[in-house]
């Protein structure tokens, strides 16, 4: 791109290269065919929805975490959302699972109050429930979800021996464009916990925050790790929802000065 190309475009304005784009969508569907797993878009990261129909050729699904997002995996990107929220309301909830294929919950009391409606429903809607493996690299306290105190997901101590019926999945989340040896190191606390469980679950959502397409990321270790992770759990299907991985360094934002 020239300086005479940027003034084809108003200011200010996210200007987004499709080659860049798909070089990045190229690594992140090699990278899910490769270790055999699923690798879904974060829209909290990116919601560019003029862009879904080249994300579609690359990815299946995406994760919302609101009733709004959830709307535009089903309107705009043309599938039900995997959706998870630190709690629902019943203002929205029946929309929620209009929308949704994945519901998971932040507590067992959330989902004790809405597994009900899903029944009633009747709708074909997987439920997991977020966990907390107490183990974060993340070093920002204010983004770190598994700090002293947080209030997201459920730690080891407080799930049944059995789990309620209906909860399909365990969800996890606490990377930040990190690297797979930080991923590394989680699985191995998040194994160590509620590894137990997991003859009683169908699928693993290792969350989002896994910056592959980053120029260091060793791309090989993270295929290696998952490899790993599905040959100990071989009934489990291991989902991936990065944001940032999906459109790191693919574009520019322009402006221009008007005043000094």
């Amino acid at each position: 791109m020239t300086d005479k190309d940027f003034d084809l475009f108003p200011s200010p304005c996210y200007i987004m290269e499709e080659e860049l784009l798909r070089k990045n969508l190229t690594l992140i569907k090699s990278v899910a065919d490769r270790a055999g797993v699923e690798i879904i878009l974060a829209f909290k990261s990116f919601a560019m929805w003029r862009s879904f129909p080249i994300f579609r050729e690359y990815v299946e699904h995406s994760t919302a975490s609101s009733v709004y997002e959830a709307r535009l995996a089903l309107e705009e990107f043309g599938s039900k959302a995997h959706t998870y929220s630190p709690a629902y309301t019943e203002v929205d909830f029946s929309e929620i699972m209009r929308c949704s294929s994945h519901i998971t919950f932040n507590s067992l009391v959330q989902f004790k109050r809405f597994y009900p409606m899903i029944q009633a429903d009747g709708q074909s809607i997987s439920c997991g429930i977020r966990v907390n493996p107490e183990y974060s690299e993340v070093e920002t306290e204010l983004y770190n979800p598994c700090a002293p105190g947080t209030r997201f997901g459920v730690v080891a101590g407080q799930l049944p021996d059995v789990l309620p019926q209906g909860i399909d999945g365990f969800h996890c989340h606490c990377h930040c464009e990190s690297s797979s040896y930080e991923l590394e190191r989680t699985l191995e606390h998040l194994e160590a916990k509620f590894s137990r469980w997991f003859p009683q679950i169908k699928w693993l959502n290792l969350g989002g925050g896994h910056l592959m397409t980053r120029k260091d990321y060793d791309v090989e270790h993270l295929i290696r790790l998952l490899h790993g992770l599905k040959e100990r759990y071989p009934h489990l299907n291991i989902i991936l929802e990065p944001g940032s991985a999906f459109t790191w360094q693919t574009g520019v934002l322009t402006t221009e000065v008007v005043d000094i």
